[in-house]
């Protein structure tokens, strides 16, 4: 077969696709050619050119964590590194396992004024769980230690935690150059994991820990869906001492959880939250998008604060940890819930939250049904009309932050990039999650987060069954809420960008050959919707007009709603 005459970058290929690897994210380059033509030329691995090489790796990132796989991204030499930093650092902290690949000049050309050439090898260390640099050689020492290097990147990324990893390949003139290439049989090292579960009298011990009349609270970030562990989670959740509170972007769910956390704290007295405060608390998952339940737990200090999950660190974001649980929550909470079963002792902890949950989700149902059209009615509007099979994707800001106030939907799977909680890729992430998925793919974003990554809509063959609705609600409608801005001076100037209202998501949708539709009010909207989600129609955006200052007072009243409630009887009385 021909294919190029690097023979490191043959290696890499073929390894790649060992590996598991069936998807790249090529950004074109000449520095590259001979990565890309190794592996267009690899069965087993489907390639996708991406110009932008900041889109291409959250296009890879989106793809990646819906299917579960690792993903290699390719970049030429010089700046197109730099531009993979933001996804490369949302995925180091959203455990998914990108191969990161850039192409470099030789070691002996870097700071000496050569055309795009910079400092290459480790540019990325803080946000990878490490970085390999690779010479071009044919010698038979060098070749065996890059695929030495190669092997070690490749069982880095997806054993233990997973991670990205960085490989720099440095390749020297002819880059372009073929030729007939033999059949080769790369050494691939395999490794034998060892088996993570727990002795069974350390279960009974921490099973024993938690026993009631103790006071347990579980909290779920987000994470992909398990079956497993959902099943294990709804069998915690069934002990009366037992609560289980779960975000939108956790993937979790069943009428035990708690999944509505901010409305259900809002909802609490005073006596309520301090007589409910658990004893002990368990966390998995990423980071909580919740800032609510994170302070709740912070004042009440609890016991014990156990942190399930493969850390790259000591992570006591609540400030309480006790206890570090080094192994995967889908591994470790079966074993705990066995180990629960002799502890079954009267209690009603777990039934109080629920007792709570359902009178918030009357008193959300009730202030909901009596609001102006703004973000939360549109929110409250669209959510339940999007189908069970739907995989939504939802941007930083205002729309992860609405979905969790709207409960738990079922959705296929939801995700958001929570790892660093950024704006910039949110389009390309979910055009990514599309490319993984057969059914319906839907972003909400917002306007400044549309505006901020528009570029990826000019993305190849964008999947028919994804779908794009942008909330315009002036821009920044999280900093008209939020005290350390909602009361500045400079708030629409330097903070709301209102001028983003104007975003002509029209002409944007017919440059790129989208369908575009558009609603301003609740019955506009339900209209729209049917037609949006027909799987008929291929990639369309909607564009949902609602009032920037209504919409961040809505928001605000929401979590005094039962104030408000009272006040109007008093009136009426």
């Amino acid at each position: 077969m021909v294919n190029t005459l690097k023979p490191i970058c043959r290696d890499l290929a073929s390894q790649l696709a060992a590996r598991g690897v069936r998807f790249a994210v090529l950004s074109p380059g000449s520095r590259n050619a001979p990565i890309i033509m190794a592996l267009e030329r690899e069965a087993g691995i489907e390639t996708k050119v991406v110009v932008d090489e900041r889109s291409a790796a959250f296009i890879a990132l989106g793809y990646a964590s819906v299917s579960n796989e690792p993903v290699a991204i390719v970049c030429t030499s010089g700046t197109a590194l730099l531009n993979y930093a933001p996804a490369v650092a949302e995925a180091f902290y959203r455990k998914v396992p990108l191969i990161v690949i850039s192409a470099d000049r030789p070691e002996e050309w870097i700071d000496q004024d050569d055309s795009q050439t910079l400092r290459q090898y480790e540019a990325l260390a803080n946000f990878v769980k490490a970085s390999y640099d690779l010479p071009d050689s044919d010698n038979p020492d060098m070749l065996w230690y890059a695929n030495r290097q190669i092997n070690d990147a490749l069982i880095n990324a997806v054993t233990g935690r997973p991670a990205p990893v960085h490989i720099n390949v440095q390749l020297s003139e002819p880059l372009g150059a073929a030729g007939e290439i033999p059949d080769e049989k790369t050494r691939t090292i395999t490794v034998v994991e060892p088996a993570r579960t727990l002795e069974t009298a350390r279960a009974r011990e921490l099973g024993k820990c938690l026993a009631s009349p103790r006071k347990v609270m579980i909290v779920a970030g987000f994470m992909s869906p398990s079956p497993q562990l959902n099943k294990a989670l709804r069998r915690l959740a069934a002990m009366p001492n037992f609560v289980v509170l779960t975000e939108t972007i956790s993937n979790l769910h069943g009428n035990e959880f708690v999944s509505r956390i901010d409305t259900t704290l809002s909802e609490m007295t005073p006596e309520e939250r301090a007589e409910l405060a658990p004893d002990a608390v368990i966390t998995l998952g990423g980071a909580l998008v919740s800032r609510i339940i994170k302070s709740y737990l912070r004042e009440i200090h609890p016991t014990d604060h156990w942190h399930v999950g493969l850390s790259h660190t000591t992570v006591d974001c609540l400030k309480s940890l006790t206890t570090r649980i080094d192994m995967k929550a889908e591994d470790f909470f079966p074993q705990l819930a066995s180990a629960m079963q002799p502890h079954t002792q009267p209690s009603r902890y777990g039934d109080r939250w629920r007792i709570i949950r359902d009178r918030a989700i009357s008193t959300h149902q009730a202030y909901t049904a009596g609001a102006p059209w703004s973000d939360l009615k549109a929110f409250a509007t669209l959510l339940p009309m999007l189908g069970k099979g739907t995989n939504l994707q939802l941007s930083n800001g205002t729309p992860v932050r609405y979905s969790q106030l709207i409960g738990d939907t079922a959705f296929h799977r939801c995700d958001c990039n929570r790892g660093v909680s950024g704006i910039d890729g949110c389009t390309s992430t979910a055009i990514g999650a599309s490319l993984a998925y057969s059914g319906l793919t839907v972003l909400i974003t917002g306007d400044m987060s549309a505006q901020y990554d528009i570029g990826a809509l000019a993305t190849a063959d964008i999947p028919h069954g994804f779908r794009m609705i942008v909330v315009r609600n002036g821009g920044g409608g999280i900093f008209r809420f939020i005290k350390s801005t909602s009361q500045l001076p400079e708030l629409e100037k330097n903070f709301a960008a209102s001028s983003t209202v104007s975003l002509p998501l029209e002409k944007i949708a017919g440059a790129f050959g989208f369908r575009f539709f558009s609603a301003s009010g609740e019955s506009e909207l339900r209209k729209v919707m049917k037609e949006f989600i027909n799987p008929s129609i291929g990639p369309a955006i909607l564009a949902i007009d609602t009032p920037a200052e209504i919409s961040a007072q809505v928001l605000k009243d929401y979590f005094n709603r039962n104030q408000i409630f009272k006040n109007r009887n008093n009136v009426k009385d």
